[in-house]
């Protein structure tokens, strides 16, 4: 037991440092925080390895990006009919 001690402390000290990596890359990319270059780097390495996430990542951007028309304050709201 004594000689897998040290490799069982590596191992623990590798997913520790993974996990945190992991944690702080979606804490990043929930906020919105990445600099131009550190966003652009995820998006390649995405791009790369995970071609779904890529692209879902784009159509979230987008979603992101888009906003609700403000109407003015003298008109009255007019309520949306949604067919089901």
């Amino acid at each position: 037991m004594e000689a897998l001690l040290p490799y069982l402390v590596a191992l623990g000290c590798l997913g520790l440092v993974m996990g945190c990596l992991t944690w702080c890359a979606r804490l990043i990319r929930r906020r919105g925080g990445t600099g131009g270059g550190l966003g652009a780097a995820l998006a390649a390495y995405e791009e790369a390895f995970r071609a779904t996430s890529h692209a879902s990542h784009y159509e979230i951007r987008a979603q992101a990006d888009r906003k609700d028309p403000l109407e003015s304050p003298d008109r009255r709201r007019r309520r949306s009919r949604k067919r089901a």
